[in-house]
């Protein structure tokens, strides 16, 4: 049974949440209301649901194409550590748990809860038609700040502040997403997938990934010039500011720049966001 918990884990990425919680949490404090503490762990139980339930339905949506993929092979799925019923089962309960935790918190949020799981399932099919399929990753990742600032506001007054972190994680996690797909670039090319590196070359992939990351940079500032005070939220801002730039200098180092460097930002705009309007629990 344990092997069965650990395998399960492996499938989901449990480690992901370290980009996409902090962000969550995130838009959270953006929200005006005050913050109770049932509807932030409500936050955290439906984030995880629905992380689970997207990285789910990319596994199980791409299972093919990472059986013929050398690198990914070995991934639960197409290695047959778990059967497709599995795999279904799984990204079923998380999409439960994703729904049954919007809907405690409020009918309203349950109305909107689609729109995610939409994205979810679009996502993992742009890589079959476009090269800016990186969008489509960052935009399901922007899902989060956004409807966890909805659960505490409920309603769309204010959306402007929400709307500059929501853009800002789009453009952050599609400029990482192409450092990622450069470990892909030969086998994308032979098997007609649609990537960046492997449409524009690795050089220029990752010059638009710069270039995405100076626009997220520039959001995040104007989020601080617009809605944020204190000089310690501007510490974290040069802070986010820096390490973009390592990213960048070690994009080649794809276990650090993908993973560790993007992990520690997350934290750090969330610090960024907290000092800035500070907890309304």
């Amino acid at each position: 049974m344990q092997d069965r918990l650990k395998t399960y884990s492996r499938f989901v990425k449990i480690e992901h949440t370290l980009f996409s919680f902090p962000l969550l949490l995130s838009g959270a404090f953006l929200a005006e209301e005050a913050l109770t503490w049932r509807v932030f762990l409500l936050i955290l139980v439906a984030g995880t649901g629905a992380r689970t339930a997207a990285l789910g339905t990319n596994r199980i949506l791409d299972r093919a194409i990472d059986h013929r993929n050398p690198r990914t092979a070995g991934r639960e799925l197409p290695s047959g550590q778990m059967t497709l019923a599995e795999a279904s089962l799984v990204t079923g309960i998380g999409a439960a748990v994703y729904l049954g935790g919007a809907f405690a918190i409020s009918p309203k949020c349950l109305l909107f809860s689609p729109v995610p799981l939409a994205i979810f399932l679009l996502y993992p099919l742009m890589k079959r038609f476009t090269m800016w399929a990186h969008l489509g990753v960052g935009a399901a990742l922007a899902m989060g700040p956004l409807g966890a600032w909805y659960a505490v506001q409920l309603d769309f007054n204010d959306y402007p502040h929400v709307l500059l972190l929501c853009l800002f994680t789009l453009f952050w996690v599609a400029g990482f997403d192409i450092i990622y797909a450069t470990l892909d670039v030969d086998f994308d090319e032979s098997d007609g997938l649609y990537s960046l590196p492997s449409r524009l070359g690795k050089k220029r992939a990752l010059a638009v990934s710069f270039a995405f990351h100076v626009v997220a940079f520039l959001l995040l500032g104007t989020l601080y010039w617009t809605a944020m005070e204190g000089s310690l939220a501007a510490v974290f801002l040069v802070g986010i500011a820096a390490l973009l730039l390592l990213e960048h200098r070690k994009a080649t180092s794809v276990e650090l720049a993908f993973f560790k460097i993007n992990a520690v930002i997350g934290f750090v705009v969330l610090g960024f966001v907290w000092a800035g309007v500070g907890l309304h629990f």
